[in-house]
């Protein structure tokens, strides 16, 4: 079991250098908080276009599918419960009312082919409500996530730390500690594979002792693994401790003094380009979405 490969939650792909790693990483910025936004007050076409982009995207960045194949499967497969769940749910419009003709009068008299009711199986039926909720929820959640995960991807953590210093400077007129928020941020995007690490070892430490969890019961089994969960606390907490010794002993004694540029920010055409595209998006948002 190795949860740095099986799990790469906020892990950077170094290989293969795409066309979306060489994007600015305000570019990127700008583009992720587009795709959190857009979907609020979306139409339910705008939201099915939105896990489209993302997979088309995805495909034309040549990002090795041993990387992706987990994630976009685990994804599809949640969306589609929350679909199914969601459509087969009550739409919280259970309104009972008297009809003014007798019901042989109304079927011969319906002006239309509408009904609200598209599918009934059982005592399950899916309604326009339901189903509209039902695409809305379902591609809500991958968007979210996945738009997320693809700029962790492709976007190293200081090039991620250096644009948001970069979008927050005008903060620092209003003497707002722009520089030790990112500072945190960036050491904390460093602590999740070390965090990652620790789970791993821990979880290989008890495989190796082979515990016969069923003959120790509910009660033990729960002491046990409060131990591990101590353990794992008191590793991490002694990580952070090493990293704050290597700190300090690199003569660090606060971020304004000891400013590290570890990625210098440059607009290139490239760049332009997703811009302009970007504005593109939001005009199709407006006037279709």
């Amino acid at each position: 079991m190795d949860l740095l490969r099986s799990l790469p939650i906020g892990l950077y792909v170094e290989k293969p250098f795409s066309w979306l790693h060489r994007l600015d990483p305000r570019v990127k910025l700008g583009w992720l908080m587009s795709l959190i936004l857009s979907p609020l007050l979306a139409n339910s076409p705008w939201r099915i276009f939105l896990v489209v982009f993302l997979l088309l995207i995805t495909w034309l960045s040549f990002i090795p599918w041993r990387v992706q194949k987990k994630q976009i499967t685990w994804l599809l497969l949640i969306g589609i419960f929350i679909f199914i769940l969601t459509a087969i749910a009550p739409d919280g419009l259970s309104i009972t009312y008297q009809p003014r003709l007798p019901e042989s009068e109304i079927a011969i008299t319906q002006p239309t082919e509408y009904r609200y009711t598209l599918y009934s199986i059982g005592t399950f039926s899916v309604t326009r409500r339901s189903f509209d909720l039902a695409i809305r929820v379902s591609t809500l959640f991958f968007t979210l996530i996945y738009s997320s995960n693809l700029f962790l991807l492709t976007t190293a953590p200081e090039e991620i730390t250096a644009g948001l210093e970069d979008l927050l400077s005008p903060l620092n007129k209003f003497k707002f500690p722009v520089t030790e928020m990112i500072l945190t941020l960036t050491l904390a995007l460093r602590f999740i594979p070390l965090v990652l690490e620790e789970i791993q070892n821990l979880i290989r430490s008890i495989r190796t002792r082979a515990i016969k969890w069923r003959k120790l019961g509910i009660k033990k089994s729960i002491q046990i693994w409060v131990i591990v969960m101590e353990k794992l606390l008191e590793n991490i907490l002694l990580r952070a401790e090493q990293i704050a010794i290597a700190m300090e002993a690199r003569g660090f004694t606060s971020p304004q003094k000891h400013q590290v540029q570890w990625h210098q920010s440059r607009i290139k055409t490239n760049d332009v380009v997703a811009l302009f595209f970007l504005v593109i998006f939001w005009v199709f948002r407006g006037f279709i979405g």
